[in-house]
């Protein structure tokens, strides 16, 4: 029974988020307004992280399956997008390229600033050149 609340929980925030994006005519997918609303549900402890953490963490290891309808969509459509393939792999290497440069200054950027165990290149490399 817990499962079922749990579930029911996650499929009541996507629902209100689809209900509010499609009335709206917001140009955000309502499923990512429902994540927001749970992320914010969640932050704001309104919600227990106990109170979706069973099926969230069964969601999350399975998400492969929730990208199989993308990729028969792909597949179904390629007439449609075959001749613009080499645009699209240049955009996904470009997107990819800016994300991980962007993580990882980003995460450097955190763990320098607020956890203090971790050492800027850019100060070691001072500290060798000094020594």
């Amino acid at each position: 029974m817990k499962i079922y609340f749990q579930l029911l929980i996650i499929f009541g925030f996507s629902f209100v988020g689809d209900t509010l994006s499609n009335s709206l005519h917001l140009p955000v997918p309502g499923s990512i307004l429902g994540m927001i609303f749970l992320f914010l549900a969640l932050q704001f402890k309104v919600l227990k992280f106990t109170d979706v953490d069973e099926v969230g963490s069964f969601l999350i290891n399975n998400m492969t399956i929730l990208f199989l309808p993308a990729g028969v969509g792909i597949m179904a459509k390629w007439s449609l997008i075959s001749d613009f393939w080499w645009q699209i792999a240049l955009i996904v290497l470009l997107a990819l390229t800016v994300n991980v440069f962007v993580l990882g200054h980003l995460v450097q950027f955190i763990k320098v600033k607020y956890e203090g165990d971790y050492l800027d290149p850019e100060l070691l490399k001072n500290k060798r050149e000094v020594h």
